[in-house]
């Protein structure tokens, strides 16, 4: 099962490629904005599959959907993750 999360654009590294960082911590990973209907800049969240951003979100459902997920993993117990 994969989950997409948003990720934050934080610096181009290449014409078509992001470096984005994933939630409040120091994880970042990189993916390509070739797929993107229109261009992304600096600060735009996107939905990443498999190293291609699929979409861009907009910042208030990005942070929204973010604390969702911590709110779930505050929840949760460790034997839910095994």
């Amino acid at each position: 099962m994969c989950l997409a999360v948003p990720v934050k654009i934080t610096e181009f590294v290449a014409p078509d490629m992001a470096r984005c960082q994933i939630g409040e911590g120091q994880t970042y990973i990189t993916a390509s904005t070739m797929l993107l209907p229109e261009p992304a800049v600096l600060g735009d969240y996107i939905i990443v599959h498999a190293g291609f951003a699929l979409r861009k979100l907009e910042t208030a459902d990005a942070e929204e959907t973010l604390a969702l997920l911590r709110e779930i993993v505050a929840a949760s117990r460790p034997e839910d993750f095994c």
